[in-house]
């Protein structure tokens, strides 16, 4: 697969990152083969996650295609240069089509990023995980790696504020042992991913730097002592913001049908 673009990105990224005052810390990514599919699953707590979560096979010297929702891969200038790194469009409504990319790119010996959390937890804990990053691994006979990146929805997530500011905020990209699905129960393979990454998930917040473990903070799970939302009320949240969207969908298709009609 002929990449023009991608590489060059990562390297401005990089210093963009370092101008940024961004601290690292890297944990099992040798478990990343520097060869064949592989499929990392990856938690997902804010809009810049892929970003970094490219980070985990980086040092196996890996580019990953990442399962992106069709809004980000369709939109003006943006879309264009999440295509030209050869990453997979989702339809969340249609999800068979990505899935049997994600099964060609695998099979072609690439790495591919799925989130199996399939949107954004707000209350920055595991949420209950989708089955396709299960499935797809059965398919295509690769190893599916738990990943967690930490400490990116510090800069961009839902319901707070962007923050690119050159204050230091550590990164912390932690990668776990493969598991190699085998098929025959899709149900207990995904209770294991969702296990393993949230094993995976405490491990990173524990090891996160002491000096940047602000009490009540609004980025750390309430069950840590941040004041993020329980999941129970990030639930809450998450379907009070699917209603409204659909109210909106129903009054612009209202709107829509009589400006037809008039």
């Amino acid at each position: 697969m002929l990449d023009i673009t991608y590489p060059p990105v990562i390297v401005t990224a990089k210093l963009l990152f370092k101008f940024l005052g961004q601290r690292f810390q890297l944990s099992g990514t040798e478990h990343v083969p520097r060869k064949g599919g592989a499929l990392l699953a990856i938690n997902h707590t804010g809009y810049v996650d892929f970003i970094y979560g490219g980070l985990a096979a980086n040092p196996s010297k890996r580019l990953v295609r990442f399962m992106i929702k069709r809004e980000m891969m369709d939109k003006p200038g943006v879309g264009h240069l999440l295509r030209s790194f050869h990453h997979i469009r989702v339809d969340r409504e249609s999800g068979v089509q990505s899935m049997k990319d994600a099964l060609a790119y695998l099979k072609a010996g690439e790495v591919v990023g799925i989130y199996p959390e399939a949107t954004i937890s707000r209350s920055f804990e595991i949420k209950e995980l989708k089955s396709g990053a299960a499935r797809i691994a059965a398919d295509a006979g690769v190893p599916l790696i738990p990943v967690i990146v930490w400490g990116a929805h510090r800069l961009m997530t839902k319901d707070h504020p962007k923050d690119f500011s050159r204050s230091r905020k550590t990164i912390a990209v932690s990668v776990g042992p493969p598991m190699y699905p085998t098929g025959e129960d899709i149900a207990a393979d995904t209770a294991q991913l969702r296990a393993e990454m949230q094993r995976l998930l405490d491990e990173t917040i524990a090891a996160y730097p002491d000096d940047e473990k602000a009490p009540g903070s609004w980025w750390t799970p309430a069950r840590f002592g941040g004041s993020a939302p329980t999941p129970e009320v990030a639930e809450r949240l998450d379907r009070e913001e699917l209603a409204a969207r659909a109210a909106k969908r129903r009054a612009k298709a209202a709107e829509k049908k009589g400006s037809s009609t008039s």
